[in-house]
């Protein structure tokens, strides 16, 4: 049998710690989690964690790119399906709103990710979802939908900062599905308020 490609067994050791970490830290949390059972768990050694990943602090790095860039095209592709360019952007705020109620997404992204890695607002993957409310904003204003003379980046920032709190705080919460209501009724009150005009509909 021939021997894989350097590149292609790089990738699949990263994709087997990646895949034993996101189980391990989804199942019993970042603090609980040991690095000799899911490398056992992937067949590997503590050693090629620490070659990948430096330690389980990076690891957890990695499994939260995954996890984001999961969320995201989640999004899309709830927005998609809305009736209308507006509504696709209210959508994709309150759509990760909702997923502070799946146990991964609550557990991993909000909980532990914040206490180990600090600020979400910091982290590398919140530059990309600026930019992408950003876009969206300007595609509104061109269309007419929102005022053109909004600050784009800071509302951005703005509106991002409001869904991370909104969904921390859904995660945390004593009653996440109330939380949840409550916090996805407010995003929109509060992103309506960019409209050029006013909602008549519900």
């Amino acid at each position: 049998m021939a021997r894989k490609p350097r590149t292609e067994m790089i990738a699949e050791t990263r994709a087997k710690l990646i895949a034993a970490g996101r189980k391990a830290f989804a199942s019993v949390g970042y603090a609980e989690a040991s690095m000799d059972d899911f490398t056992a768990e992937a067949g590997l050694t503590r050693g090629a964690l620490y070659h990948h990943f430096g330690d389980k602090k990076g690891l957890l790095e990695a499994v939260i790119v995954q996890i984001d860039a999961e969320m995201a095209e989640r999004l899309r592709e709830r927005a998609a399906k809305a009736p209308n360019a507006w509504e696709g952007f209210v959508e994709e705020g309150i759509g990760y709103i909702e997923m502070a109620l799946e146990p991964e997404v609550r557990r991993i992204m909000l909980r532990d990710g914040p206490a180990v890695l600090g600020d979400p607002a910091a982290w590398p993957t919140a530059n990309d979802c600026i930019t992408t409310l950003q876009e969206s904003l300007r595609r509104l204003a061109a269309d007419g939908v929102v005022s053109t003379t909004i600050d784009f980046e800071a509302v951005a920032r703005l509106l991002s900062g409001a869904s991370t709190y909104a969904a921390q705080w859904v995660a945390n919460a004593a009653d996440p599905e109330s939380a949840s209501m409550r916090a996805s009724s407010a995003y929109r009150q509060l992103v309506d308020g960019l409209l050029c005009e006013p909602r008549t509909g519900g």
